[in-house]
């Protein structure tokens, strides 16, 4: 387990770190830093339907814990900081055989889940005017690098990341990943692509630039290049507008554009693989209605990190992702806000997803997938208890290969889950 940034990247955080005089960290870095402790409980059951399924259930009840320590910055014209986070989890549930589950480590020796899991990370952070500075471990929402926080442990990477918005309206990212921490691992490791086929050949890295500029105050535009040596390179574009019709209405829509094609020594051999997606969302009160649709084109699904890191920058991205080759998608969504009703903090969500033509070669018949989700959130707004939340999703896959069924593809998937955030 690495609990720390290790060569460059630690040597680099230590000396941020020890460039900051007492003097003057008493100042802005102390009086700005915040301490949290988040705390998610969450059990996690998936049954599958099929009689010859390797296992008909999987899941686990488990404790997680987020400890976050964000310093502010000394004072001077470049300023320094430092942040700290340590991720544990605990299995609560006695029998550890019911994995693989996403959720915890599996040994696949022993058939069994490990009952307790975590990782620590450092982060050296410097700022000039509106350029900010990160080396360590790292969180970004990017279209070429995304976090996971849908189970305990919070997907991570390792790296330096710079960001800048000198520019009204325009924000530039650029840097680069070497290691990443999955969902479900205490350890770092180097990318590489989750293809099905068990194959895995890792990246020393990957490097990307980007940026938004917003055109108006309705209009904006996205680009990020991303390359993830010797595998693959990725050009993104994205453009989302939000169109206000009076009376409350108002209807925001995304068209989102990658390319990937393969890189240097090409570990993975040719890559080919283009997504298109478009979105649009009606809004008008607490009411949210939506329908997304989503092409895959090439020879290739769409590129996906160790750990099932996920790109929720493709518009139809859920459990089954609909990345697969050739794929076509479709999403009908609904969202409701029950503040418009006079319950803040109730919410509830419910989409259903169809994927269709899958290539999967050979005169194969194609593949046919789909998936059900229902989400009810509610955090309670005022008193002792302010901020804890609940949350019930239900999720239900379905997978075709022609007339019949892909043994143990089919499942409903039930999580409850509690959150709350205490600030120190």
């Amino acid at each position: 387990m690495h609990n720390f940034p290790q060569g460059l990247y630690g040597a680099l955080v230590l000396g941020i770190s020890i460039s900051i005089p007492f003097s003057v960290a008493h100042a802005d870095f102390l009086d700005d830093t915040s301490v949290s402790l988040g705390m998610r409980n969450a059990y996690i059951d998936r049954d599958f339907h099929q009689s010859d399924a390797p296992k008909s259930r999987v899941g686990s009840w488990s404790q997680g814990f987020d400890l976050r320590i964000n310093s502010g910055y000394t004072e001077g014209p470049v300023q320094f900081g430092l942040d700290v986070d340590s991720q544990w989890a605990y299995r609560l549930d006695g029998g550890g055989g019911r994995g693989p589950d996403s959720v915890l480590p599996y040994h696949a020796s022993s058939q069994s889940q490990a009952r307790v899991y975590g990782r620590t990370g450092v982060t050296g952070k410097a700022r000039f005017s509106k350029t900010e500075l990160k080396v360590g471990e790292l969180r970004p929402m990017l279209p070429v690098a995304y976090i996971d926080d849908s189970r305990q442990l919070v997907t991570t990477y390792q790296g330096a990341l710079i960001e800048s918005k000198e520019i009204d309206g325009l924000s530039v990212t650029a840097g680069r990943i070497t290691e990443i921490a999955s969902r479900e691992s205490s350890n770092r490791e180097k990318i590489y692509l989750m293809t099905g086929s068990g194959r895995v050949a890792r990246s020393d890295g990957l490097n990307f630039a980007g940026g938004t500029y917003e055109l108006s105050k309705s209009l904006s535009a996205t680009y990020f290049y991303g390359q993830l040596e010797d595998i693959y390179k990725q050009n993104y574009l994205g453009l989302a507008h939000v169109l206000p019709f009076g009376d409350g209405y108002s209807l925001k829509t995304d068209l989102r554009y990658y390319h990937n094609t393969e890189d240097g020594a090409a570990l993975y051999g040719d890559i080919d693989n283009q997504a298109y997606g478009v979105m649009t969302a009606l809004k008008k009160g607490g009411h949210t209605f939506t329908i997304a649709y989503q092409r895959m084109l090439g020879d290739d699904g769409f590129p996906v990190f160790n750990g099932y890191a996920p790109q929720p920058y493709l518009v139809n991205w859920s459990t089954l992702g609909f990345f697969k080759p050739n794929e076509s998608s479709w999403q009908a969504r609904y969202d409701y806000d029950f503040a418009a009703s006079g319950i803040p903090g109730l919410r509830f969500m419910t989409r259903y997803m169809r994927g269709t033509g899958i290539d999967r070669g050979d005169n194969l018949d194609k593949n046919v997938e789909s998936e059900l989700n229902l989400v009810l959130n509610y955090v309670i707004q005022s008193g002792p208890l302010a901020g804890l939340g609940f949350e019930w999703r239900h999720i239900d896959v379905k997978t075709r290969y022609g007339s019949a069924t892909l043994a143990g593809a089919d499942y409903d998937e039930n999580r409850l889950i509690t959150t709350y955030t205490y600030k120190f």
